[in-house]
């Protein structure tokens, strides 16, 4: 198929790129500027020049191809009202464009929905409405999942790690372990989070396209539930640095902007997701890649 992506530089993207080359789809990707058009090209994508805010470039090219995979974000997290007001203005281009047509359009979302409980592809997401976490943008897609668009939500773990430049979660945590002098978790430690390595989450998103039905949800999680103090201690080891607890109300000090997050309990299963796309992660665990030195 014909496939724009928008985040096929990204950490996540640039995983599932070749994997959807391999499977024999042509790519054109957005490109925000020379050095990321350049990226792309040696990945054999072909770049079109523009952002998330140049809805015309993104209506336009849903038009022209045959499938859409949107894994871009702002991730402003300064602002987040206004990467929050960007998804959700990119997920309304893309929808109304592919309106009627029946092509797939797969978007990344997370699984960070029902803190204490363990999330299930069956869940709908409680959030919608221009206010709502990612401007409520995975309940505005699935709308249109019953206007002709073959919507599926991509739900990926709060910890997509790996070797070669991770800027998330984890490598915040980890920046705050050194500037602190010491690994920290919330509370007693007991909170779950989810995982998987990003070359993992790109093999899922090359099945996904390929298999998932439209109005469906599918779940990037490799490891179902990670204590924030088996994560602490992995880092404080890689690290050598002592591990201490903190208590909540400590928590954004210690950490910054991520600590009320990394204090969530927010598991997730991806057993209907293994069963839908035959997906097998098989890659490095996230203690492994902590271990190796990815974040250190």
């Amino acid at each position: 198929m014909d496939v724009f992506m928008t985040g096929a530089s990204g950490w996540i993207g640039s995983a599932a790129v070749p994997e959807l080359l391999a499977a024999g789809h042509r790519i054109r990707g957005i490109a925000r500027s020379a050095e990321a058009a350049d990226k792309l090209r040696a990945a054999g994508v072909e770049p079109v020049e523009g952002d998330l805010d140049n809805l015309d470039v993104l209506r336009g090219e849903a038009a022209r191809a045959e499938a859409v995979l949107h894994l871009a974000n702002k991730h402003d997290w300064s602002n987040p009202a206004e990467s929050n007001r960007a998804e959700r203005a990119a997920v309304q281009a893309f929808a109304t464009a592919l309106e009627g047509t029946g092509k797939p359009f797969l978007f990344a979302s997370g699984v960070a929905l029902t803190p204490g409980r363990v999330l299930t592809e069956a869940d709908p997401s409680p959030f919608s409405g221009p206010d709502a976490p990612r401007g409520g943008a995975e309940a505005l897609a699935m709308e249109y999942a019953h206007s002709g668009v073959h919507a599926v939500a991509l739900r990926f773990a709060p910890t997509v790690h790996g070797t070669g430049g991770d800027h998330g979660f984890i490598a915040q945590i980890a920046r705050a372990a050194r500037e602190r002098g010491a690994s920290a978790y919330v509370g007693d430690g007991t909170n779950r989070w989810t995982a998987v390595n990003r070359l993992d989450a790109g093999r899922l998103v090359a099945l996904a396209l390929d298999k998932a039905p439209g109005g469906s949800v599918v779940h990037a999680v490799a490891e179902e539930a990670v204590t924030s103090r088996t994560i602490a201690e992995a880092i404080g080891a890689a690290l050598d640095l002592p591990v201490v607890p903190i208590p909540a109300e400590q928590a954004v000090a210690h950490f910054g902007w991520i600590g009320a997050f990394f204090a969530l309990d927010i598991p997730a299963s991806a057993a209907t997701t293994r069963e839908l796309l035959g997906w097998v992660p098989t890659h490095p665990t996230l203690t492994e890649d902590i271990a190796a030195g990815a974040y250190s």
